[in-house]
Protein backbone atom coordinates (compact mmCIF):
# COMPACT_ATOMS: atom_id res chain seq x y z
CA UNK A 1 0.00 0.00 0.00
CA UNK A 2 1.31 3.44 -0.94
CA UNK A 3 2.11 5.86 1.85
CA UNK A 4 3.74 9.30 1.82
CA UNK A 5 7.21 9.34 3.36
CA UNK A 6 9.54 12.25 4.05
CA UNK A 7 13.28 12.29 3.66
CA UNK A 8 16.36 14.47 3.72
CA UNK A 9 20.10 14.65 3.41
CA UNK A 10 22.24 14.83 6.57
CA UNK A 11 22.35 18.64 6.86
CA UNK A 12 18.66 19.02 5.97
CA UNK A 13 19.08 21.34 3.00
CA UNK A 14 17.70 18.71 0.59
CA UNK A 15 14.22 17.58 1.61
CA UNK A 16 11.67 15.51 -0.26
CA UNK A 17 8.49 13.54 0.06
CA UNK A 18 7.46 10.50 -1.93
CA UNK A 19 4.54 8.13 -2.25
CA UNK A 20 6.09 4.68 -1.77
CA UNK A 21 4.70 1.15 -1.73
CA UNK A 22 7.32 -0.80 0.22
CA UNK A 23 5.41 -4.04 -0.41
CA UNK A 24 6.88 -3.86 -3.93
CA UNK A 25 10.34 -4.13 -2.38
CA UNK A 26 13.62 -2.30 -2.25
CA UNK A 27 16.83 -2.96 -4.11
CA UNK A 28 20.52 -3.44 -3.64
CA UNK A 29 22.90 -3.80 -6.54
CA UNK A 30 26.51 -4.80 -7.13
CA UNK A 31 27.22 -2.35 -9.97
CA UNK A 32 30.33 -0.20 -9.56
CA UNK A 33 28.65 2.85 -8.01
CA UNK A 34 26.05 1.05 -5.88
CA UNK A 35 28.61 -1.28 -4.34
CA UNK A 36 30.95 1.61 -3.47
CA UNK A 37 28.06 3.54 -1.86
CA UNK A 38 26.48 0.40 -0.36
CA UNK A 39 23.30 1.83 -1.84
CA UNK A 40 19.91 0.57 -0.69
CA UNK A 41 17.18 2.13 -2.80
CA UNK A 42 13.49 2.14 -3.51
CA UNK A 43 12.23 3.30 -6.89
CA UNK A 44 9.13 5.34 -7.68
CA UNK A 45 7.76 7.00 -10.79
CA UNK A 46 8.60 10.73 -11.05
CA UNK A 47 5.01 11.83 -10.30
CA UNK A 48 5.27 10.11 -6.88
CA UNK A 49 8.30 12.21 -5.86
CA UNK A 50 8.35 15.85 -4.75
CA UNK A 51 11.50 17.81 -3.99
CA UNK A 52 10.54 20.14 -1.13
CA UNK A 53 13.79 22.07 -0.77
CA UNK A 54 17.40 22.07 -1.81
CA UNK A 55 17.24 22.14 -5.60
CA UNK A 56 20.11 24.63 -5.72
CA UNK A 57 22.14 22.51 -3.26
CA UNK A 58 22.12 19.41 -5.47
CA UNK A 59 25.17 18.15 -7.30
CA UNK A 60 24.87 15.67 -10.15
CA UNK A 61 27.18 12.83 -11.11
CA UNK A 62 26.77 10.82 -14.31
CA UNK A 63 28.92 8.14 -15.88
CA UNK A 64 28.93 5.48 -18.61
CA UNK A 65 25.64 5.68 -20.56
CA UNK A 66 24.55 8.82 -18.65
CA UNK A 67 21.02 7.42 -18.25
CA UNK A 68 21.05 8.09 -14.52
CA UNK A 69 21.63 11.21 -12.46
CA UNK A 70 23.27 10.46 -9.13
CA UNK A 71 22.20 13.50 -7.09
CA UNK A 72 23.89 14.51 -3.86
CA UNK A 73 23.85 17.44 -1.43
CA UNK A 74 26.82 19.68 -2.17
CA UNK A 75 26.93 20.74 1.48
CA UNK A 76 26.97 17.39 3.35
CA UNK A 77 27.62 14.96 0.49
CA UNK A 78 24.69 12.65 1.19
CA UNK A 79 22.94 10.99 -1.74
CA UNK A 80 19.24 11.19 -0.92
CA UNK A 81 17.95 10.26 -4.37
CA UNK A 82 18.77 9.98 -8.03
CA UNK A 83 16.73 9.89 -11.20
CA UNK A 84 16.88 8.71 -14.74
CA UNK A 85 15.18 7.03 -17.64
CA UNK A 86 16.13 3.46 -18.48
CA UNK A 87 13.81 1.71 -20.91
CA UNK A 88 14.86 -1.75 -19.70
CA UNK A 89 13.88 -0.85 -16.14
CA UNK A 90 10.46 0.60 -17.00
CA UNK A 91 11.34 4.11 -18.17
CA UNK A 92 11.55 7.24 -16.03
CA UNK A 93 12.20 6.71 -12.32
CA UNK A 94 13.39 8.29 -9.10
CA UNK A 95 15.60 6.07 -6.97
CA UNK A 96 15.39 7.06 -3.31
CA UNK A 97 17.99 6.10 -0.73
CA UNK A 98 16.18 4.11 1.96
CA UNK A 99 18.67 5.53 4.48
CA UNK A 100 17.50 9.07 3.64
CA UNK A 101 13.86 8.36 4.53
CA UNK A 102 13.19 9.94 7.91
CA UNK A 103 9.86 8.23 8.68
CA UNK A 104 11.06 4.63 9.00
CA UNK A 105 11.78 3.03 12.37
CA UNK A 106 14.55 0.44 12.78
CA UNK A 107 11.82 -2.22 13.07
CA UNK A 108 10.28 -1.13 9.75
CA UNK A 109 13.69 -1.02 8.06
CA UNK A 110 14.41 -4.54 9.25
CA UNK A 111 11.23 -5.88 7.60
CA UNK A 112 11.68 -4.27 4.17
CA UNK A 113 11.95 -6.80 1.35
CA UNK A 114 15.19 -6.53 -0.65
CA UNK A 115 15.79 -7.64 -4.23
CA UNK A 116 19.46 -8.04 -5.20
CA UNK A 117 20.53 -7.18 -8.75
CA UNK A 118 23.63 -8.20 -10.65
CA UNK A 119 24.24 -4.82 -12.27
CA UNK A 120 27.98 -5.45 -12.43
CA UNK A 121 27.35 -7.97 -15.20
CA UNK A 122 24.32 -6.18 -16.75
CA UNK A 123 22.17 -9.01 -15.42
CA UNK A 124 19.80 -6.64 -13.63
CA UNK A 125 16.84 -8.99 -13.22
CA UNK A 126 18.85 -11.65 -11.37
CA UNK A 127 20.75 -11.64 -8.10
CA UNK A 128 24.54 -11.86 -8.11
CA UNK A 129 26.14 -15.08 -6.90
CA UNK A 130 27.40 -13.26 -3.79
CA UNK A 131 25.38 -10.46 -2.20
CA UNK A 132 25.94 -10.70 1.55
CA UNK A 133 28.31 -7.73 1.40
CA UNK A 134 25.71 -5.49 -0.22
Amino acid sequence: MKKTYHGSCHCGRVRFEADIDFDKGTGRCNCTICSKKRAWNVSVKPDAFRLISGKDDLGDYQFATKQGHHRFCRNCGVTAFGDGDVKELGGAFVSISVAAIDDLSPEELERLPIQYSDGLHNNWMNPPKHHGYL
